[in-house]
């Protein structure tokens, strides 16, 4: 193999990649935090209903931002 050679995890590809699962990342978070907010202080849920209710939007939020950055 060739010294100048670039292996397939570095360059552009690589950081392409990071800022993908970046993107999925903050989205989901970001979701969760949003709905675990409104449920348990604008509705006053209990402290479970908030926590399953992030957990959903926070997957399905994952689940949007996967199938855009895929796009």
């Amino acid at each position: 193999m060739r010294r100048d050679a670039k292996l397939p995890a570095e360059g552009p590809e690589r950081d392409s990649a990071m800022s993908k699962w970046r993107y999925i990342g903050m989205h989901a978070i970001v979701a969760a935090a949003f709905i675990f907010v409104l449920q348990r202080y604008g509705l006053s849920a209990t402290l479970e209903s908030s926590l399953l209710w992030a957990m959903i939007f926070g997957g399905c939020a994952a689940g949007l931002a996967y199938a855009q950055s895929n796009r």
